[in-house]
């Protein structure tokens, strides 16, 4: 197998993780509003992923460093042609990340919803761009050769086309599907049951909506071939709906990083041995060998893969074992005002009962 093939599979791979991992983050905070009734509920919440959500996004920048080491014309053209839905999620990545920090810095309410709803926004646009964005890659878009190099020649408003608006609306519901049962999985009392229940309903609407997409898909390019990787993420959504009914969250949440592992190879399958296909023509494609780095840089990168994926993946188990108990209402200390305000009462009633 050569280098080329070889680095196209593990950056699948790297995708494959950041979408399983930071896709229950995006889920958790898209239904901050929804599940978060109570302080304590969106506490609970929020350190469902607070322990782990930093490390999650990690994958999003080894798979862009890979991209940009590996496949430098890729990197290029993705980037620029792409850039303002990137620059999007970039500053939505950056508000969220401020927003799980600043949160708790004052007790009182407007400051915390302030800031919720810098995590709702921050989590709904990643998860409904990167749909759009992977949508468009499947489809085509217009690369032409300019100036001995081939380009992204499209506007932003091309992106937004109605068949790449449904992958994001795809995405969109996958991860809220995935972030509702992990909350399921990682909490107790009333929070746990009502994730359970808005995972059932936005299951079927997300499989719903995936089953429009792929039809699309298959009419756009019926070559493409992703139908057995297809059926099989359907299958393991079904399953995860199955297990979430029966209350078995973990084989649930497997379910749902199953169905987003597998979307993900699909993707990565149907565009091989293109890593961005044009529209204009095939001859303008970007493959794994015209957009690839030397083989020398590709030896050189493969050897630090092999010694540092293996720490990364311990390292990052390691950690989600740590943190692995389910979280309640009952953990979460009453705030400090309410504490203040519960104080003097009593010291008010205290003393006008000696009076």
């Amino acid at each position: 197998m050569e280098l080329t093939t070889v680095w196209f599979i593990l950056s699948a791979v790297l995708w494959v993780g950041y979408f399983v991992l930071e896709g229950f983050d995006f889920g958790v905070g898209v239904l901050l509003p929804v599940l978060g009734r109570s302080e304590k509920e969106r506490r609970v919440m929020i350190n469902t992923i607070g322990p782990v959500w930093d490390g999650n996004e990690v994958w999003l920048l080894v798979a862009g460093g890979a991209t940009f080491a590996a496949f430098p014309e890729w990197y290029a053209t993705l980037f620029s042609g792409f850039y303002l839905p990137l620059f999007l999620i970039l500053v939505a990545l950056i508000v969220r990340g401020v927003a799980f920090e600043y949160r708790g810095k004052r007790p009182d309410s407007p400051w915390k919803g302030w800031w919720d709803r810098a995590i709702f926004i921050g989590s709904l646009v990643p998860a409904v761009l990167w749909g759009v964005a992977f949508a468009n890659i499947v489809a085509g878009v217009p690369i032409e050769p300019v100036a001995d190099n081939l380009e992204y020649t499209g506007g932003f408003f091309n992106l937004l086309n109605p068949y790449a608006l449904l992958g994001g609306l795809v995405t969109l519901s996958l991860f809220v599907t995935h972030g509702a049962i992990f909350i399921a999985l990682k909490t107790d009392g009333q929070i746990r049951h009502n994730a359970r229940s808005l995972a059932e309903r936005v299951g079927l609407a997300a499989a719903g909506l995936a089953v429009v997409f792929l039809v699309w898909t298959y009419l756009i390019n019926p070559e493409l071939p992703f139908a057995v990787l297809a059926a099989l993420a359907a299958v393991c959504l079904v399953g995860a709906l199955l297990a979430n009914r029966m209350g078995r969250e973990g084989w649930a949440f497997l379910g749902t990083a199953l169905t987003l592992a597998l979307a993900v190879v699909a993707l990565f399958a149907s565009l091989y041995p293109n890593v961005m296909p044009s529209s204009v023509d095939e001859a303008f494609n970007l493959t794994i060998d015209n957009a690839s780095s030397t083989p020398y840089t590709l030896t050189i990168m493969t050897w630090v893969a092999v010694i540092m994926t293996p720490i990364v993946l311990l390292y990052q188990g390691w950690t989600y074992w740590v943190f692995r108990r389910r979280l309640s209402t009952d953990d979460i200390p009453e705030p400090v005002d309410a504490i203040n305000a519960d104080q003097k009462a009593r010291q008010f009633d205290a003393s006008g009962t000696s009076a």
